[in-house]
């Protein structure tokens, strides 16, 4: 496919990243020219400096044989006004990042009167994955499958845990549940792991269940969390406000603690129920008057990746259950899980991994009608293994065997299906169907259809 985005910050340039590491044709789009030429230089994309919503900028960057345009600027009118310019340019999908709430209560309208295909708000996005983890506080990280009837969860198993020497075929007997462990993390490596495999204390793990079986297995393991009533806040940024207010619905109390002024008033007058305090959040003074020990859970999103990690490490001092840190850069998070910090956000991954599934989609409707498109995508333990979810067509070939029966590629684990709301532990004798949903856990990276899957022949 060929695909143009325009606007190289910190998103633009993940997204791009992303985008061209699965072959695809990549054109991105700045006015800094050193910008470009950084890009130009790391990646396999095409680059062209100037005016992303100029018709003759566009004209530049092919935007007639587009398959994709993508605007991820930090301003909202321009990259709903450069999606219209590369429609009416012959664009045939085109993806706006939309940020301002006002704005994005009105996404509906926008798409059907505009013609945008899809509009993304990375502060959403990550107060939503936020979120999740507050409402299950054990995991480090959880993700949704099926409309939530799939969960997946990553944890770390502590070093007096009895998992530890306990082989795969052997858990299930053990715990007297259903669980998947369908992948793990050991130091550098990343396996997805057979029956024989061992586990030991130390192990980063993703695990599949349903939220009851769930909740069972992290309290069998010691590493359960009750439900979080109080968090902090620090940073009152746009994804603090989203996170707020989705907190405040669900009952929990919330404090956000915000240096600007001028933020902290327009923060009170749309979140009324959440206390608002004027101050340095990285000020350990404040956050002890501020009783940040009494927080069931503490949020860190300031602008400043160091300093979000600062207000952890205290947090965590002071012996907060649930400690959440945004950062984007991916060698400061593998440090931080080094250190026993591992609930971690980045914005621009979130962002990435949405449009992947989107551009995967895409993909696959374009080249087999009524096959396996992508309805989710994750990506895990440091982005080396990817979760994703396939809506089943009508006409994929695989349909009526047994999983025995097919051949699947070394890499490639099926970890559940969901047939008319219920939920399906694989097993050998099972069968995907038209209509089922299958979450598919895999090393190899850039899947589009579960046809991708299997041997050839």
């Amino acid at each position: 496919m060929r695909i143009v985005v325009t606007g190289i910050g910190k998103v633009g340039s993940t997204v791009a990243a992303y985008l061209s590491g699965e072959s695809h044709e990549v054109v991105i789009v700045d006015q800094n020219p050193e910008v470009v030429e950084r890009m130009t230089s790391h990646f396999d994309v095409l680059g062209v400096c100037g005016n992303g919503a100029a018709l003759s900028v566009q004209k530049e960057a092919g935007i007639a044989k587009a398959d994709l345009f993508i605007s991820l600027t930090s301003s909202d009118e321009f990259n709903i006004l450069s999606c219209i310019m590369a429609k009416k340019s012959g664009a045939r999908h085109v993806i706006a990042r939309v940020r301002n709430p006002d704005y994005y209560q009105q996404m509906m309208f926008l798409r059907e009167q505009l013609g945008l295909s899809m509009a993304i708000n990375p502060e959403m996005e990550a107060a939503n994955a936020i979120s999740r983890m507050l409402r299950f506080p054990s995991a480090t990280k959880l993700e949704l499958f099926a409309k939530g009837r799939l969960e997946m969860a990553e944890v770390t198993l502590p070093s007096d845990t009895f998992l530890d020497g306990l082989s795969l075929n052997r858990l299930g007997s053990s715990l007297g549940i259903q669980v998947l462990i369908c992948a793990v993390q050991r130091g550098d490596s990343v396996t997805i792991p057979t029956g024989d495999f061992v586990l030991h204390a130390g192990d980063h793990i993703s695990i599949t269940a349903s939220h009851s079986d769930m909740s069972e297995f992290f309290k069998k393991i010691g590493l359960y969390q009750d439900s979080v009533k109080s968090v902090m806040i620090v940073g009152g940024g746009t994804i603090a406000y989203y996170l707020a207010a989705q907190l405040l619905r669900l009952g929990m109390r919330v404090k956000i603690i915000e240096q600007n002024e001028a933020t902290c008033e327009e923060l009170s007058e749309k979140l009324p129920k959440a206390m608002i305090l004027h101050g340095d959040g990285t000020d350990q003074e404040l956050l002890e008057e501020e009783r940040i020990g009494s927080s069931d859970a503490c949020v860190a999103l300031t602008g400043v990746d160091e300093e979000n990690i600062i207000v952890s490490m205290f947090a965590k001092t002071q012996k907060v259950k649930k400690v959440i840190t945004k950062v984007n850069r991916a060698k400061l998070m593998m440090i931080m899980r080094s250190v026993g910090m591992e609930s971690a956000i980045s914005p621009r991954a979130v962002i990435g991994d949405r449009i992947l599934r989107y551009v995967r989609a895409l993909s696959n409707s374009r080249t087999n009608a009524g096959g396996s498109s992508v309805q989710t995508l994750y990506r895990l333990l440091d982005g080396k293994m990817e979760a994703l979810e396939f809506s089943v067509g009508e006409n994929a070939p695989f349909t009526g065997k047994t999983l025995q029966e097919l051949t699947f590629k070394k890499g490639v684990l099926i970890a559940g299906i969901v047939r008319e709301g219920r939920l399906i532990h694989p097993q050998g004798s099972d069968c995907m169907m038209p209509g089922d949903l299958v979450t598919v856990i895999t090393s190899i990276m850039g899947l589009n259809d579960l046809q991708d899957a299997l041997m050839e022949g």
